[in-house]
């Protein structure tokens, strides 16, 4: 992105959309979660690439919750649900770490709010984190499992996850339990270093990822900082030539 400008970063194609045009059918009916939704930028992006899918968009922050709803309204958006929870691996309430702050000379506007795209289950570790973000509030949110929800909404496949959840990676996976093979690709956030307290590294992601069947098919990092996009070896298989292109089969066929 450009510039920091909330319209120009919605109207603007998501850059998994390639790789997810090479999974699925732009006209498929999908099941797509968004895990740590924030304002559901991405949630109406994907409504773009596809228009037939069903989009829950995960987000615990009130003020958020609002912004989505906005969002949703502004973009004429119809198939994205607003799930005003949090993702975890216990269905209750949880202490949720609300993020605020801005970078020194950048200010919070009606454009871009900076800092609230950091809050987590997790406390934050001072060492780590970035020097801008403030954690002045805790609040307690209303959490639920992968597993619960789709056992609520009779949801039998989840064709995949964007997960943006602030070091809470594992707790989301772990709280999907067998029903973890039955998502079929999922993009999410990895670190090397822990800007959150109990935050599981880069390499704990990938080990639990490859035990649970994934393959990683994508990295894309800053530094020490990134996303990962896996897919179930369940329902694709990758053959890789001479290591520089990935030919996927869709198990289940086109």
């Amino acid at each position: 992105m450009n510039r920091r400008d909330r319209e120009y970063y919605i109207i603007s194609d998501s850059p998994l959309k390639k790789d997810l045009l090479r999974f699925f059918r732009k006209n498929e009916r999908l099941i797509i979660l968004d895990i740590g939704g924030c304002e559901g930028e991405d949630s109406i992006r994907y409504s773009r690439i596809f228009p037939l899918s069903k989009i829950y968009v995960f987000e615990p922050l009130p003020y958020n919750q609002k912004l989505i709803t906005e969002n949703l309204s502004k973009y004429q958006v119809a198939n994205v649900e607003l799930i005003p929870c949090a993702v975890s691996d216990i269905e209750g309430v949880s202490q949720f770490y609300v993020s605020s702050g801005h970078p020194e000379n950048m200010q919070n506007d009606e454009h871009w709010n900076y800092g609230n795209k950091s809050s987590s289950l997790l406390s934050p570790d001072e060492k780590n984190m970035i020097d801008w973000l403030d954690f002045k509030e805790k609040i307690n949110v209303e959490t639920v499992t992968i597993k619960k929800f789709m056992e609520k909404t009779n949801t039998t496949i989840v064709d995949f996850i964007h997960m943006d959840v602030q070091g809470a990676e594992l707790k989301v996976l772990e709280g999907a339990k067998d029903n973890l093979s039955k998502v079929k690709a999922i993009w999410l956030e990895v670190s090397d270093i822990k800007l959150y307290e109990n935050q599981p590294l880069r390499i704990e992601v990938e080990n639990f990822m490859k035990d649970n069947g994934f393959y990683l098919y994508k990295t894309v990092l800053e530094g020490n900082f990134g996303d990962q996009l896996y897919i179930n070896k369940k329902y694709f298989k990758i053959f890789n030539i001479l290591n520089k292109y990935k030919i996927i089969q869709r198990i289940d066929g086109f």
